[in-house]
């Protein structure tokens, strides 16, 4: 990173701030969330934070930020046609699964809408805030070397952490330069190209066909899971090989089978 500097904020209390790859990135200590303090800067600024006290994950669940976690929300122009703005979550998806790679974590993939899984366990995950008409915060959590399950043991069971996957661990500011780096491209691509210069590569990105209970404000849905339209709209077949198209709002949990 270049340009580092330490800005005070309150009586005792700092910030740092740093420029890298196209963003300028500010850091904290803690914070309640990321993605709303991210909320009062302009486009191509990311915020990062050591923990978070409010973390929180789509219809307000409750997301674990403990100390060794990359705690990261990341302010996006949005664009003028409701597919790009829609497939966002998608794209920046697709980044963080790039980012990974890159550092050798082949088989990380994606569960709609918003996971980043290795295998059947839960490495990161997105959420997607638009606090006004022009911007959108990208917040996104991951597990590096922290232990969520120490906070939360049912996490034993179902999340990983980056630090279980690869040898050596890349720092938190290296692996911050490289997400945004990553997401600033992708971003970038779905504004100039639309969704479906990106749309490929997602549809490549969940693991193949998977069987899937959707739970819905108006029930459930069984079928399979068979990826996602040009609107980034869920694509479930079922009986009679009949496929719906379901709007991400619809859908409050999904579950493999």
């Amino acid at each position: 990173m270049r340009g580092d500097c330490i800005e005070p904020i309150a009586d005792g209390v700092t910030r740092r701030v740093s420029d890298a790859r196209g963003w300028r990135i500010v850091e904290y200590d803690s914070v309640g969330s990321t993605n709303l303090v991210a909320a009062e800067f302009p486009a191509w600024h990311a915020v990062r934070a050591l923990t978070q006290t409010a973390g929180r994950g789509r219809f307000q669940r409750a997301w674990v930020s403990d100390t060794g976690g990359l705690w990261l929300s990341a302010v996006v122009p949005l664009g003028v046609e409701r597919a790009q703005n829609q497939t966002l979550p998608l794209a920046a998806g697709l980044a963080v699964i790039e980012a990974l790679r890159k550092l050798g974590v082949a088989d990380a993939r994606l569960r709609w809408p918003n996971d980043i899984m290795v295998r059947d366990r839960k490495l990161a995950g997105l959420l997607v805030d638009c606090f006004s008409p022009q911007l959108a915060v990208v917040g996104i959590g991951m597990n590096v070397a922290n232990r969520p399950s120490d906070h939360d043991p049912s996490l034993g069971q179902t999340a990983t952490r980056l630090s279980d996957l690869i040898e050596p661990v890349p720092s938190i500011e290296l692996l911050t330069e490289n997400l945004l780096a990553c997401l600033r491209t992708s971003v970038e691509l779905l504004l100039s190209r639309g969704f479906g210069a990106l749309g490929p590569q997602i549809n490549d990105l969940w693991g193949g066909r998977r069987r899937v209970r959707l739970q819905l404000d108006a029930g459930e849905h069984s079928g399979d899971f068979i990826g996602v339209d040009e609107m980034g709209r869920l694509l479930l077949e079922g009986p009679q090989e009949k496929v719906r198209a379901f709007e991400p709002h619809e859908v409050r949990l999904l579950r493999e089978l």
